[in-house]
């Protein structure tokens, strides 16, 4: 439909994996396992539900009556009981004991759990892609020596592939919030209105252990290891917050990279892909503007703000529980996901098809380089007898006046020439270019790169092998 507001994030940017598990299909068939947890559970443990019950609704799990539910809703104002009506008039056998002692709550929100929990297993796995992909590129570039830069100005040199590996630092640590929050999921569980499970002791004729037994049947069926030892109606809100501050840090660092290419490209030492037909601009049609890194800047400024919402939800519950939680939470955590998703997939495209331009780099780098070498060449001479606070007043000189006829001139940087001139420094031209080789000024930057993606970025990699390589295609 072309008449209706459709969220970009869903027809431009994010997959059709993530799409679905916020889709209303994902969320109402977990629903339904949910309520069948629910009854295998009770039954399990000597409620009067059977196996006939249990079948019938087995059998209606996916085929969920959607304008049952829709019309229901209309008249009692309640999505979950609209279901459970809906669920009821498909499996009337089992009708009396769908939602037996349950909440609301117990469906939605452990399916606001499982849906997250599956959504960063998602995102766990795109993030490892973008490393393997950063990491080939890294290795390859790990001893070109390229220009660095504090506060964007020139500074000591590095490598093209360890300025990689600082992208890759960032995602690492992002991995490791990830698999941290995966590794301590739990349910809701089956909890109640206030989250006292009077509900269930009242059916289980005040036996606590059955009611305890009924959570970790409950989490075992729907593949977790345990719910939560205590909540109000809902489960805590922060939850939601800490979910939405790991994807807020993945777009922290996927900006960071974007910002890096952007100015790179700026400077034409390195550019995003550009295909082959691929408009730059609609007015200057020489420009290769660096739009899937400004798309990743974008959307990563959008997932940062995004993230405020969740703080502010938990922030402001009262008590067992308060609604106001639910308009924005239907918003703001489905969204933030969609935009990772479409994030990680343009960083892997991206970084997938990143072009690197060296005779620009070296360029850039040997006319700096010889301000930089100004201390080695100062202390060769020192070591041929020359009186160390006469050169630095010299070079300081010399400097200067170099730099008068780049800035004011537009001329090439002719330190060394000058040095080389100069008698107190006792040098030859050949000898000055020698020794400002780019190689000699990166320091470990090669074996930096080199140890990093032996180590930690192999561990990574070899855990996680059974994620396939991909390569990404982005929608527009």
């Amino acid at each position: 439909m072309k008449d209706t507001y459709e969220s970009p994030l869903s027809s431009r940017y994010a997959d059709k994996e993530m799409k679905f598990l916020f889709s209303p299909d994902k969320k109402f068939r977990t629903w339904r396992k949910l309520w069948i947890a629910l009854a295998e559970a009770e039954k399990e443990l000597g409620l009067p539900v059977t196996q006939e019950q249990i079948d019938e609704m087995k059998e209606h799990q996916d085929d969920i009556n959607y304008e049952v539910a829709q019309a229901r809703e209309k008249v009692v104002r309640h999505d979950v009981m609209a279901h459970v009506y809906a669920f009821g008039e498909q499996c009337p056998k089992a009708r009396p004991i769908i939602h037996l002692g349950a909440t609301s709550c117990y469906v939605g929100d452990n399916t606001d759990i499982i849906v997250m929990t599956e959504a960063l297993e998602l995102v766990r796995n795109k993030l490892v892609q973008v490393i393997r992909v950063l990491s080939g590129f890294a290795k390859e570039y790990k001893d070109l020596p390229t220009l660095a830069f504090t506060h964007f100005q020139p500074a000591q040199p590095t490598t093209v592939g360890k300025r990689a590996a600082l992208w890759i630092q960032d995602l690492l640590m992002d991995l490791e919030d990830v698999e941290y929050q995966l590794k301590k999921a739990k349910l809701l569980g089956s909890k109640g209105t206030t989250g006292t499970q009077a509900s269930f002791l009242e059916l289980f004729d005040g036996d606590h252990e059955k009611v305890k037994a009924l959570d970790k049947k409950i989490a075992e069926k729907m593949g977790y290891d345990s719910c939560f030892a205590v909540s109000g109606q809902t489960y805590s809100r922060k939850l939601d917050s800490q979910v939405l501050s790991l994807l807020s840090g993945i777009a922290q660092s996927a900006a960071k990279f974007s910002n890096d290419i952007r100015l790179l490209q700026h400077l034409k030492e390195v550019e995003e892909p550009f295909e082959k037909n691929q408009i730059g601009s609609s007015a200057m049609a020489y420009k290769r503007n660096p739009m899937r890194s400004e798309r990743i800047a974008s959307l990563a400024r959008y997932v940062i703000a995004d993230s405020l919402n969740p703080y502010m939800t938990a922030a402001t519950q009262w008590f067992e529980r308060t609604l106001d939680d639910s308009a924005n939470k239907r918003i703001s955590v489905p969204e933030a996901f969609l935009a990772v998703d479409g994030i990680l997939n343009l960083y892997a495209n991206v970084a997938d098809g990143l072009v690197v331009y060296p005779k620009v780099i070296e360029q850039h780098l040997r006319r700096e380089l010889p301000f930089m070498a100004t201390e080695n060449i100062m202390m060769d001479a020192v070591k041929r007898g020359a009186d160390r606070q006469q050169l630095h007043e010299r070079i300081r000189v010399h400097s200067m006046e170099a730099s008068r006829v780049i800035k004011e001139e537009g001329g090439e940087n002719d330190l060394l020439a000058r040095i080389a001139g100069d008698p107190a420094f006792g040098v030859t031209l050949e000898e000055l270019t020698a020794l400002v080789s780019p190689e000699k000024y990166v320091g470990r930057a090669p074996q930096q790169v080199e140890e990093f993606l032996a180590g930690e970025v192999a561990d990574v990699l070899e855990r996680y092998n059974e994620v396939p390589e991909e390569k990404t295609e982005i929608n527009v």
